[in-house]
């Protein structure tokens, strides 16, 4: 067979962007080269990878079967140069955590110095994103998710804990009872985000005048400006001093930490996996919001 493997870089970024020009920017080449090897692949396996659409190029059935093997080939290869670097199970260098913001602000953060004094040459990247990242592609190293995630071929996970939620207000709102809360200004996410949980629980609140935002942050500080009131984590608007508009928990969701499954296998994403999850048991009544 006389397929190019220097191609599979090629062949996977051409599934992510489905766009020839884009894929061709983000290697560094041009388009006519990646017409040409996209080409010179197909000849060489027999098969059609790709189809073009109006939306861009989109894999066959038999290019979604090679993406998923090569998916898998590149990701043994970078696990064999990350152990290659693991330096002896030497605890140094980056590891990045991505979570919900205001999860990784008003939390974990405050762990970080007592992880830091530990090990010194530790780099930890807090990165507040609510995508779910592939660990197939290594986007990311450690992951605090709200929810059990959908399969993935490289993905370990365990429960760490749980998240309650609670209505919250500024001063100005407290004292407004339940029966209230439909006629007062909720602050939520945008209309397509229904899908969540938490909007989900809204709907059966039925308010009629909504301000909208993007992410749980921005949430949260128009609910400190009074702005409206919102259903937020308990550690949040415990944070934030902001006024619980009732005694118990309205809803509550799963934490989930997920890592690569080889993860364990490198000792500073063992050594910070286990950190998190003690940060969580310390802070279990926190995160629950009782």
């Amino acid at each position: 067979m006389d397929f190019d493997w220097n191609d599979i870089p090629l062949l996977r970024a051409l599934a992510q962007t489905g766009s020839m020009a884009q894929t061709a920017r983000n290697l560094g080449l041009v388009t006519s080269t990646v017409s040409r090897r996209l080409a010179a692949a197909e000849d060489a396996l027999g098969v059609r990878l790709f189809i073009r659409d109006p939306t861009g190029y989109k894999a066959t059935e038999s290019g979604r079967v090679f993406l998923a093997h090569a998916d898998r080939i590149v990701d043994r290869v970078e696990t064999m140069f990350l152990e290659a670097r693991a330096e002896q199970e030497d605890i140094a260098g980056p590891v990045n955590i991505t979570g919900i913001d205001v999860v990784l602000s008003h939390w974990l953060a405050e762990h970080v110095p007592s992880l830091m004094e530990r090990h010194p040459r530790l780099e930890i990247n807090l990165l507040g994103d609510m995508r779910e990242y592939s660990f197939t592609r290594r986007e990311t190293d450690l992951a605090l998710r709200l929810n059990r995630p959908s399969a993935d071929a490289a993905l370990r996970m365990r429960k760490v804990g749980e998240l309650g939620f609670a209505v919250y207000g500024a001063a100005a709102f407290a004292g407004a009872t339940r029966k209230e809360w439909a006629s007062l200004t909720w602050l939520s996410f945008p209309a397509e985000m229904s899908w969540l949980p938490e909007m989900q629980w809204l709907a059966k609140i039925g308010p009629q005048r909504f301000l909208r935002f993007s992410s749980i942050a921005m949430l949260a500080r128009a609910c400190e400006r009074g702005l409206g009131i919102a259903l937020l984590p308990c550690v949040v608007g415990r944070r934030l001093g902001l006024t619980r508009l009732q005694d118990g928990i309205e809803s509550k969701r799963e934490l989930w930490l997920l890592s690569h499954k080889d993860a364990a296998q490198v000792a500073r994403f063992r050594a910070v996996a286990d950190w998190l999850k003690a940060a969580a048991d310390q802070d279990a009544e926190l995160l629950a919001g009782p």
